[in-house]
């Protein structure tokens, strides 16, 4: 018997709730595959979402400082924001990190940084998100060994790395390695943690950053599905059984503005997911099967014009992403068009959540939109085309050999610069934008970051580098070097390298002494 959240469920005006309804034995029902309606039978009836909001900026400590106020306001899950010089595997000390550090995240380029980041917070009772994908085996092992630090064994932690490359060849561009280097770092990851982090998500498939590039809705899941299935089939090829690896699988989308379309496309993904994992994997375990994700609400539909019209953006969004079945959720603050959020801010969007969760009556009920003409419609529609559009890709080699020819890429470029000239048009409205507009003065102070941050990475690895066994640091990035070539697992290998006060820039680099680094040809 699940538990739930209330003993009895009824509207404001006392009306009875039931769970979900089914009209006639023809009706999928929620937590029955192939998951139309929920891949829990009860979903928020059991248990909300997790609310996390992203957060990452200067120092480890100002961003635990972040974290911590956010848990204590309600919070149920970290989601980790990391600046680029870590999103590239460099040092903050390295000169191509120049300017860079702490600035679009929190600067972390040892163990001491993780240490810093988590000081106080229970990692055996918070779920955390990672946003990290060239480097994700590096920061997973420093999590790890700062979880062992507390007590908390690797089998007892959860959360999620990001750790999708395939995305940054198509939307983003934080690669380091050539393509095929890249995927044997995650099928590495896939079988370490099947093993000894069971409860760790080891990849969360993003189609957020292809619709922030300017994707349709469709395009969105079937990029996303794509690189989906090529990860599956290299876990395979490199001998791992699916059902050891695949209900550990987890997704990130976006949510726009279009409050029904959104709603149909999580339901669309999770039919379409289901039926690609049977018809291709044959697997056992019905969980190898679920289509579990989070969602991010739209930070490019976020305007600097009247800042806190931006709310209500946030809000639809939300609401969209809770009525399509989402297990996570973070939503935007207001001023993130005009700079990192503010306490204020950022509070507001997680009471957002709340209220959602608490207030609206959204979550009292399970697929709320479900039997409704045009959602079913939507539904089905977006399942097809969405599936005609990786069966396209299917046809070119996969989404690999797909990426490598600049498909999606060049689908996206053709589609945002369809949008954006929409609204340039005026054809497309966005209110304060090109709709709505006034004269107006911004009293926004955005947060400032701190000005020393960069220097004071640099004092502590300097100090680090001086204080550690250089020796022994020499020896195992040496081993590091030896089975990137040899094509042994690298996780034991690089968690050794942290125990042992190796940085990120000097694991990365004793890989690339084999892999080697990538840039994408011109014009992609």
């Amino acid at each position: 018997m699940v538990e739930l959240r209330k003993s009895s469920w009824e509207t404001l005006g006392g009306l009875p709730i039931p769970a979900y309804h089914i009209p006639n034995d023809s009706v999928e029902r929620p937590g029955s595959p192939p998951y139309t309606r929920g891949i829990h039978e009860n979903m928020y009836r059991s248990r909300l979402w997790t609310m996390r909001q992203y957060a990452g900026f200067s120092s480890a400590k100002e961003t635990n400082e972040r974290f911590r106020l956010l848990l204590d306001r309600g919070q149920k899950g970290l989601s980790v924001a990391f600046d680029l010089p870590t999103q590239l595997g460099l040092d903050a000390d390295d000169p191509l990190s120049e300017g860079e550090v702490g600035k679009v995240g929190v600067s972390s380029s040892c163990l001491q940084d993780m240490r810093d980041l988590f000081d106080q917070i229970p990692l055996d009772k918070v779920s955390t998100s990672m946003t990290i994908n060239a480097p994700a085996m590096v920061l997973l092992a420093m999590y790890c060994v700062v979880a062992e630090e507390q007590g908390v064994s690797s089998d007892k932690i959860s959360g999620t790395i990001q750790n999708d490359i395939l995305k940054e060849y198509i939307a983003r561009g934080t690669y380091v390695f050539p393509p095929l280097h890249s995927m044997r770092l995650i099928t590495d990851i896939f079988d370490y943690c099947s093993q000894f982090i069971p409860k760790w998500n080891t990849i969360s498939i993003s189609g957020y950053h292809i619709r922030e590039a300017g994707s349709t809705a469709v395009q969105e899941l079937a990029f996303t599905l794509s690189n989906a299935l090529a990860y599956v089939d290299s876990a395979c090829a490199k001998g791992l059984e699916v059902d050891t690896f695949a209900p550990r699988l987890s997704f990130f989308f976006n949510c726009h503005n279009d409050f029904l379309e959104e709603i149909s496309k999580f339901r669309a993904a999770r039919r379409l997911w289901h039926d690609l994992m049977v018809s291709r994997y044959n697997p056992t375990n019905p969980r190898s099967t679920q289509l579990r994700f989070h969602t991010q609400v739209a930070g490019v539909s976020l305007t600097a014009q009247q800042p806190l019209n931006n709310i209500s953006r946030v809000t639809i969004q939300a609401l969209a992403a809770v009525c399509g079945g989402t297990q996570s959720l973070h939503t935007n603050s207001y001023d993130e068009a005009l700079g990192l959020p503010t306490e204020e801010s950022a509070t507001i969007a997680l009471r957002t959540q709340q209220i959602i969760a608490e207030e609206s009556g959204v979550a009292d009920v399970v697929d709320p939109f479900a039997g409704s003409f045009h959602i079913e419609k939507l539904t089905d529609e977006i399942y097809t085309k969405t599936k005609s559009e990786i069966d396209k890709i299917e046809s070119m080699g996969g989404a690999l050999k797909a990426i490598e020819q600049g498909y999606q890429q060049q689908e996206i470029h053709t589609t945002a610069y369809r949008y954006f000239n929409e609204i340039e048009r005026g054809s497309r409205r966005i209110v304060g934008v090109n709709h709505g507009m006034m004269d107006e003065y911004i009293q926004i102070k955005p947060m400032k970051l701190n000005p020393e941050v960069a220097q004071q990475q640099s004092n502590r690895l300097l100090n680090l580098r001086n204080d550690r066994d250089s020796e022994k640091v020499d020896i195992i990035l040496e081993r590091i070097t030896q089975a990137s070539a040899d094509g042994s697992n690298l996780f034991p290998l690089v968690l050794e390298a942290v125990r042992s006060d190796a940085t990120l820039g000097e694991i990365m680099n004793a890989m690339k002494e084999v892999f080697g680094t990538y840039s994408a040809p011109s014009g992609f």
